[in-house]
């Protein structure tokens, strides 16, 4: 026992010591003598982890005596001369003579090091090691409590799912430590805006959670929302740079949209991937959004195989030169004629779809088909270009440049016959995989459009080098010239920005005459909207063609 590394030491009946190795005189900051025949239990063990008191009669190294057994503990403290404790896991066994128990033996160590190596463990299992917040793995679990205790007590949560937007870009201009840095910011702002009760979370990458394990109202949510757009508005310092951060945030309610962590996790993610299509800042989850929901999933079945049974089809709306008067392209627009459901909405499949990954296999089809048109209005001199829509995923699609080349080679006309237009979010996802492609495809001679223009968030610097040829003036401006002077002066100024940069404009969305001329007489190039023809089938076109005093015998 002298040579032992274990402190051991034994006691009598009333608790006091009658043996002390050394290992256990030097554990204790202790000389061997000052411990022998003093009561031990005053001396080493008088309180608990805690600091609370520790009766005798509740220690279980004096359960020993009473009830003959072996006590093993691992969760208390001893404490040392100069006043400072450690953790101990002990052994404390009664010691008999002629089956009398006439005291215990208590071998101890100091588990010190082991439980700093558990609690460097947890640590690792379930926080962030650069931003010290919880990971997604504890978010999970507290997440899962929160949802019990909702339904105990009948009250509501949130889960809130956001990530940065264009954190790529800034890692890749200023580097991954300053990216880092960044992350760690983000962090300490969010924690300092909301309640301690709340959990904020880094789930990996630049997506951050907050949980909100009660809320008075749904409509709370939104606040909270609104109140972390703020706090990450103003600007962060990195590297000697001011950057602008934005953010996208996508919330999920429980009970409302589930009682299930992992579900609740999902659907705050889909809302926060509509809240940055719509660059809108925030969403609440809505089952309309949702690409995972049994409904959509069984849409996108549908939807492959009404693009291999000939359910879909190109409806066309003619763009008109404000200033000859005359029809000069027709954008196509894709329609579903389902056998069950009827004609399908796009707004119901084409985001799905872009979600799903079946976008690619429907633009595929989409160009096939606008190639066949186009060949079969050539044929009958009806030679007009057509305007066809891509998406984020078409732009990321490797094979999208090799089957444009392919059909720009059998339409057997010139290049121009075919216009591609893109969103200005769809440009700023992956801003440098849209140059290179959009290069690529202006080198073929295809013209290039920018749709939507003014509601998303592209920089005039950015504008000014694209490859493109023109760009749509959003509906939304359009149709609110009327009534909004705010919405003609922004149609103005686009209208003159594209003119400065040597661009021609497209106003979408015209529905009478007044606006129609206030277009014309503010230099607008050209437009389309109800005024002329809603999007119709290319066998009504051909008759639109022929027959209107805007179609070919105008343009003639």
């Amino acid at each position: 026992m002298n040579s032992a590394g274990e402190g051991i030491y034994g006691l009598d009946l009333e608790g006091k010591g009658t043996f002390v190795n050394p290992a256990a005189a030097q554990l204790l900051g202790y000389e061997v003598k000052e411990l022998i025949g003093q009561p031990m239990h005053p001396i080493l063990h008088h309180s608990r982890p805690d600091g609370t008191p520790y009766p005798r009669e509740e220690c279980l190294i004096y359960a020993a005596f009473k009830d003959g057994t072996v006590h093993y503990v691992n969760n208390e403290v001893f404490w040392r001369k100069d006043g400072t404790n450690f953790p101990v896991e002990y052994v404390s066994t009664p010691i008999r003579e002629r089956d009398k128990i006439v005291g215990a033996v208590v071998v101890f160590k100091n588990i010190t090091e082991r439980k700093q190596t558990a609690e460097m463990i947890q640590r690792l299992a379930y926080y962030d090691i650069l931003t010290g917040l919880p990971n997604r793995t504890l978010l999970h679990d507290r997440l899962q409590q929160a949802i019990f205790a909702g339904q105990r007590g009948n009250k509501p949560l949130a889960i809130l799912l956001m990530d940065l937007d264009r954190f790529k870009e800034i890692n890749d201009t200023i580097g991954h430590q300053n990216g880092d840095l960044l992350l760690q910011q983000v962090g300490r702002r969010l924690q300092n805006i909301l309640f301690k009760s709340d959990m904020v979370a880094r789930l990996g990458g630049d997506e951050f959670a907050v949980l909100l394990p009660t809320i008075a109202a749904p409509e709370h949510t939104a606040l909270v929302a609104r109140k972390i757009l703020k706090a990450l508005e103003e600007p962060f310092v990195l590297g000697g740079l001011t950057l602008d951060v934005g953010v996208s945030i996508g919330i999920a309610l429980s009970p409302e949209h589930g009682e299930d962590a992992d579900l609740l996790i999902q659907r705050a993610d889909v809302a926060m991937y509509a809240a940055k299509q719509t660059s809108s800042g925030y969403a609440v989850y809505t089952a309309e959004q949702d690409p995972h929901s049994p409904r959509r999933l069984a849409l996108m079945s549908e939807l492959r195989h009404a693009i291999e049974h000939g359910e879909l089809a190109l409806y066309y709306q003619p763009k008109i030169d404000l200033k000859a008067g005359h029809v000069i392209g027709v954008e196509a627009l894709v329609r579903w004629n389902h056998p069950q459901r009827g004609l399908i909405p796009p707004d119901q499949f084409i985001g799905p779809a872009e979600q799903t990954g079946m976008i690619r296999p429907l633009a595929q089809w989409v160009l096939k088909e606008a190639h066949r048109q186009f060949k079969e209005w050539h044929q009958a001199k009806l030679n007009l270009p057509i305007s066809v829509n891509l998406s984020v995923r078409n732009l990321q699609d490797p094979q999208l440049l090799d089957q444009v080349a392919g059909l720009i080679q059998a339409s057997g006309a010139a290049s121009s016959w075919l216009e591609l237009e893109l969103t200005e979010s769809i440009l700023m996802v992956d801003p440098a995989r849209a140059m290179e492609v959009l290069k690529q495809l202006s080198a073929m001679g295809i013209r290039l459009s920018i749709d939507d223009f003014g509601t998303g968030y592209s920089s005039l610097g950015y504008l000014k080098g694209l490859p493109v040829h023109e760009i749509k003036i959003d509906k939304s401006f359009v149709m609110d010239m009327r009534k909004d002077k705010n919405a003609t002066m922004i149609v103005l100024s686009i209208i003159n920005l594209a003119h400065n940069l040597g661009l021609k404009v497209v106003a979408e969305g015209v529905e009478d005459e007044e606006t129609r001329d206030q277009l014309a007489a503010f230099g607008c190039d050209a437009a389309q909207g109800y005024f002329w023809s809603r999007p119709i089938p290319a066998t009504e076109l051909s008759r639109w063609l022929t027959e209107s005093s805007w179609g070919m015998e105008g343009r003639r």
